[in-house]
């Protein structure tokens, strides 16, 4: 059996607004046995696309290699940009090893509510990937049921976005005479609304279920050149 544990702690900042979430890394990533392309950070898989999909929509002319530099890269995009990534699986088993979502045993999930607690600046969620079993978005709905909150749904079109309310709770204060705040001692409920937009997943899996998308088939009878990555840099360009 394969212990497989997320090699990367979540790339969150004070002012981060956007968090990307997925589950984890392909297992090189984890026993260091990374390809020639491959970015030692996270998405770095040069097969995911994830970067690729960016790359394109930014013209960043990115390096895809395993050094310092590309890393470096893709920070500076995600902090100017006020991207985050937290992937939601801290660790799994697998019997083969294998990237698959479906061969993942024995899970334990990363407290994503809780990080959403600590940086408050955070208003959307993309899952890079669907509520298929074991996706990102499976798993997070599992995740919000151990705090009595769910997913209501806004879109269900593809890419579907949904919300939830997440409560905040927030001390009263008052003013004094010399105008600085004083605490009350006493707390509000105030109540943070977070949307959740479930992105077509950059693995080569996902093609079947976008070459049977009807918007797909419109842009592919107008253009025979259009492909699987120009339909998801198309979808990923209004979110990221």
């Amino acid at each position: 059996m394969f212990f497989h544990k997320h090699p990367y702690e979540p790339f969150i900042q004070r002012d981060t607004e956007k968090l990307i979430v997925g589950t984890l890394p392909p297992p090189r990533f984890s026993t260091g046995q990374l390809l020639e392309k491959d970015v030692d950070f996270c998405y770095g898989s040069y097969y995911n696309s994830l970067w690729l999909f960016i790359d394109k929509i930014y013209n960043l002319n990115l390096r895809y290699d395993n050094s310092e530099e590309a890393v470096e890269e893709r920070k500076r995009f995600l902090i100017d940009h006020k991207i985050g990534v937290c992937d939601i699986v801290q660790s799994a088993e697998r019997e083969k090893i294998d990237a698959s979502d479906l061969g993942m045993k024995n899970i334990r999930l990363r407290d994503v509510v809780g990080y959403l607690k600590q940086y408050p600046s955070i208003k959307t969620i993309l899952f890079t990937g669907g509520n298929s079993k074991n996706g990102p978005e499976y798993f997070f709905r599992k995740h919000l049921r151990d705090y009595k909150l769910k997913l209501e749904l806004v879109n269900n079109e593809v890419p579907r976005i949904h919300q939830f309310h997440l409560p905040v709770i927030t001390s009263r204060t008052r003013q004094s005479n010399n105008r600085v705040p004083q605490s009350q001692g006493s707390f509000r409920n105030d109540i943070r609304t977070i949307k959740t937009v479930s992105l077509i997943s950059g693995s080569g899996a996902a093609n079947i279920s976008i070459s049977r998308l009807p918007l797909y088939r419109q842009l592919k009878a107008k253009n025979p050149d259009f492909n699987t990555f120009d339909f998801r840099v198309l979808q990923y360009r209004e979110f990221i």
